[in-house]
């Protein structure tokens, strides 16, 4: 680990969220195994997912805006606040723009501009879509540590890597097999359903960046991170979860994802 922390910031994230994306691709690897998944699985499994997001937008990114802003020019819940709304509305500007379409829906219920893409990049745009506030969250923590702000840790940054990734293991599954139901090879399937993840390590060093350049307005950064998180979360994940008249696997998994991250996240950092 010694060698891990005499590295830059900006290279901890890249790292750091480059392991999120390979959880992403070890989970997307499931189709070689799977054809199908029971919807109560992929219900769990999308509800862990919300678990570990919620969790994780408070423990590791709004209690510890609050706590750098304090002592500042504002009262300490202006930064989070702001913040947290700005990073909804940049995920509701990009929902409205950004062309994609979600697993089960027909072609007809696509989101965003009107293209004639295919409906196998439109499926994975919609995840992608899901993957970029986790990287950027992952790479505005380190970048919290490497600004050696007193309420930052690399222990915690590590933490939420961790929790990230554990939960992108199911969602990456939860992409490649549903896209090899639609009607994908195997090998296309796993290629879409990694490819989701790439977005993570641009997202990680772009937050990492961004927070060592400007280290103001790192408050901001954390709970705009955490405000683009709990976004995807009640606009796309607990729908997608809740489809199914029983709702319990998916209530189970939130609770459960939740439980993972705030363990994760106390005992580390």
């Amino acid at each position: 680990m010694t060698w891990f922390t005499s590295l830059d910031p900006i290279l901890q994230a890249l790292l750091a969220t480059c392991f999120t994306w390979l959880l992403t691709a070890l989970g997307a690897a499931m189709v070689f195994f799977f054809k199908s998944i029971d919807r109560r699985v992929l219900n769990s499994m999308l509800g862990f997912a919300a678990g570990v997001m919620i969790a994780a937008s408070f423990w590791s990114l709004l209690a510890p805006a609050l706590e750098m802003a304090e002592g500042g020019p504002l009262p300490a819940w202006v930064p989070a606040v702001l913040g947290f709304l700005l990073g909804g509305a940049f995920l509701w500007l990009v929902d409205h723009i950004l062309p994609h379409l979600h697993i089960g829906l027909p072609d007809t219920e696509a989101e965003g501009i009107k293209t004639h893409w295919r409906r196998s990049i439109l499926l994975v745009l919609a995840i992608t879509l899901h993957n970029f506030p986790e990287g950027l969250a992952v790479g505005v923590a380190f970048g919290a540590v490497g600004a050696d702000l007193p309420s930052a840790s690399l222990a915690g940054a590590v933490a939420l890597a961790l929790g990230i990734g554990i939960q992108n293991f199911p969602e990456g599954a939860a992409v490649s097999v549903p896209l090899r139901r639609e009607g994908l090879s195997r090998t296309k399937s796993f290629w879409y359903g990694q490819a989701s993840g790439i977005v993570e390590p641009i997202a990680g060093v772009l937050g990492a960046a961004s927070v060592l350049l400007i280290k103001p307005i790192l408050p901001y950064a954390l709970a705009f991170a955490a405000g683009a998180m709990i976004y995807v979360v009640v606009e796309e994940l607990i729908p997608e979860a809740q489809q199914e008249s029983d709702t319990h696997a998916a209530t189970i998994g939130a609770m459960l994802g939740f439980a993972v991250m705030m363990t994760l996240d106390v005992a580390l950092g």
